[in-house]
């Protein structure tokens, strides 16, 4: 990458030598500084900080080898390139080792190999800052995720000494069950595997005519997956106090959603993932705005006596850094329930095949009369013992018989 505004330093006894090939790099667009011998080199590169140094490997008082110690003592960020008519080996070797960007031989009978010796430092030289300050800033924002989920890492703290008020705070996040707003009517029914449960749902008023909801399964089982739950509330909720601060809500989309929380989750290393179904729901427009993360089942829709899954697919939030995810509109029916379950449900359905199991779900919903109470019945889920998986049920209705 040709770059006029480099500026290079050749530190050579040899006059003619270090002249020849300053005029040649002039010639080649650099603006080169001379210096006669390594002291006066150190001087000129304290005072003038060029982009590269050429410089000599056999010169009085400091040689190059010493001259590259002293440097990279003092932090250097400039490449260097050695050029020696000696061709030892071990002086090859050294010059490397203390961090020479290449090591050329004289006579340097083509001074086009010095050139690209010289624009590949560079543009190496260019691509290590690049990096630099790309890492610093993805430090930075790493930081910013620690100190905000600091008082959360507390409260993970506190669920490993103490299940039971754990599972209190667990309960305690929840929404309100059930919950009626602008004609929408919400519940949902949480069954931990164990104590505590890495399944969660929500739902709240966005503005005057939108709600929003979700239902998140986190991989695995016990606090640690808890502990997402509470990770993904905190990250809800800030999502959305961040978007009420200019005044008026901007539209929402389930996807960005999906994505934020997808980002979140693999900048804090946690190790685990989520399988995740949004929504919003316009009670104005009478739509729903939908997205999928990797979430079996899919939800069900029943309408007129009649139950069946809506489309969706989508990765898992939390694996994949290149995640995107996909919104999917329909209009509501008048009188209607949206099912979301997680995939804990499928144990407690007979049949070998994941397929024979989901296909029994809508049938289900339907003879449940698309209720929360119908479903619990269904399942025999006041009956349950010990679960393998949480699992977890949130109906949306309206105007349902």
């Amino acid at each position: 990458m040709h770059n006029s505004s480099a500026t290079l330093l050749i530190i050579d006894d040899d006059n003619v030598v270090r002249a020849s090939l300053a005029a040649y790099l002039e010639d080649s667009g650099f603006n080169v500084l001379q210096a006669c011998n390594g002291l006066q080199g150190l001087e000129i590169f304290a005072r003038e900080q060029p982009d590269l140094l050429i410089c000599d490997l056999r010169m009085p008082q400091v040689d190059g080898l010493e001259l590259l110690r002293r440097l990279t003592e003092q932090g250097l960020q400039a490449p260097v390139i050695v050029v020696s008519g000696a061709g030892v080996m071990s002086d090859a070797v050294e010059a490397l080792r203390l961090g020479a960007a290449d090591y050329l031989i004289k006579p340097l009978e083509d001074l086009a190999v010095l050139e690209h010796s010289v624009r590949r430092a560079l543009e190496g030289s260019r691509l290590r800052i690049e990096l630099e300050a790309a890492n610093q800033e993805i430090q930075a924002r790493r930081l910013e995720l620690e100190a905000a989920n600091q008082e959360l890492k507390a409260s993970l703290s506190l669920l490993e000494e103490d299940q039971k008020a754990g599972r209190q705070v667990q309960m305690n996040m929840l929404p309100e069950t059930p919950w009626s707003v602008d004609g929408l009517e919400f519940a949902h029914h949480i069954i931990p595997s164990l104590y505590l449960s890495g399944d969660f749902v929500d739902y709240f008023r966005l503005d005057e005519h939108r709600v929003a909801f979700y239902l998140a399964d986190v991989s695995g089982h016990g606090a640690s997956s808890a502990f997402v739950t509470v990770l993904l509330k905190f990250m809800t909720t800030r999502l959305l106090y961040e978007s009420r601060r200019g005044g008026k809500m901007p539209p929402v989309k389930p996807s960005d959603v999906l994505v934020h929380v997808n980002r979140s989750l693999l900048s804090c290393k946690l190790g685990k993932h989520v399988t995740m179904i949004g929504g919003v729901v316009d009670t104005q427009a009478a739509t729903l705005t939908y997205s999928i993360g990797g979430h079996l089942p899919l939800p069900i829709m029943f309408s007129q006596g009649q139950a069946q899954y809506l489309p969706g697919r989508g990765l898992p939030v939390g694996l994949f850094a290149e995640a995107t995810y996909q919104d999917h509109v329909m209009t509501l029916p008048e009188s209607y329930s949206l099912t979301l379950l997680s995939d804990g449900i499928l144990d407690l359905l007979p049949g070998d095949s994941l397929k024979e199991k989901e296909a029994l779900l809508p049938e289900l919903v339907s003879a449940a009369g698309g209720t929360l109470a119908g479903l619990r019945k269904a399942f025999g889920l006041a009956k349950l013992g010990e679960m393998p998986d949480d699992i977890a049920l949130l109906v949306m209705s309206r105007n349902l018989a």
